[in-house]
């Protein structure tokens, strides 16, 4: 059994044993849903490439789904993508649904050009998905990204990713739920004051706002990350003590909700 395919089945199975202790996914969980409340459009703000989100996100996914609540989970990942994604839901999973999943240019990126968003627990999580897709949950997993070698500045990038996002909102149930999955500055409300001029004006969260959006900042007291700067590699997080979950209702706020993990640690990339 490969490597990705056995975190799938170690996600399944902390999602369905209620006789284990529960792990920092589920407390994690607990407090982003009890703090997001009744708000549709969750927006998960994420240091890319860790092993430990996929896992947070998965069990989301199962939690909001119960009760035959319609969810959805909206990747960073580009829209060309989507045929392949809902074609994989529909299958079994196997050997050969896996590998036509991962032929298209994107997952094919390796090396110091990778910068996170591919990883054999992201196919875990998809995996995931489809594991409640078959057990009858009403749940779905799409991109909403501009194309990789799109050259798109920053502001028109998240202006894009955020049309997407409105159009694949706007087409559910009227009380169904989507969870967004994207890097941390694309899930920013507001722009700091003391952002780097490169940033972008606008992000992507800031042209939703009309939406019934809740954006949560997923920190960690420490552990590693990917990220790319000038070549992409393993980041060290600073060590923090311990701290709670910290909810923010200033005008001007970036995020809803700040929540720090346990740790995080760096995704196992997938093969070339």
């Amino acid at each position: 059994m490969k490597r990705w395919m056995r975190r799938a089945v170690l996600a399944m199975t902390l999602l369905c044993s209620a006789a284990m202790a529960a792990p920092a996914p589920d407390e994690t969980a607990t407090q982003i849903m009890r703090h997001a409340g009744d708000h549709r459009l969750v927006v998960l703000g994420e240091y890319h490439g860790t092993a430990e989100t996929p896992l947070l996100v998965a069990e989301l996914m199962e939690r909001y789904s119960r009760d035959t609540a319609a969810v959805r989970l909206a990747l960073e990942l580009p829209m060309s993508e989507n045929v392949a994604l809902a074609r994989y839901l529909r299958s079994d999973g196997g050997a050969d649904a896996r590998e036509t999943l991962r032929t298209s240019p994107f997952w094919a990126v390796k090396d110091d050009q990778h910068d996170g968003r591919r990883s054999r627990d992201m196919l875990a999580l998809i995996e995931a998905v489809r594991v409640l897709r078959a057990q009858g949950r009403d749940v779905g997993v799409a991109g909403y990204d501009e194309e990789t070698d799109t050259s798109a500045r920053n502001d028109q990038r998240d202006a894009a990713m955020a049309t997407h996002l409105r159009q694949q909102f706007n087409a559910l149930p009227a009380d169904a739920r989507m969870l967004v999955l994207t890097g941390n500055v694309h899930a920013m409300r507001t722009r700091p004051a003391d952002a780097p001029a490169e940033m972008q004006q606008k992000m992507m969260a800031a042209h939703l706002l009309d939406l019934p959006l809740y954006s949560v900042r997923l920190e960690a007291l420490r552990g590693h990350f990917w990220a790319c700067f000038q070549r992409c590699r393993a980041v060290s997080l600073i060590e923090r003590p311990p701290r709670a979950a910290k909810e923010d209702t200033g005008a001007d706020r970036q995020y809803d909700l700040w929540i720090w993990m346990p740790a995080l640690s760096v995704a196992t990339l997938t093969d070339p």
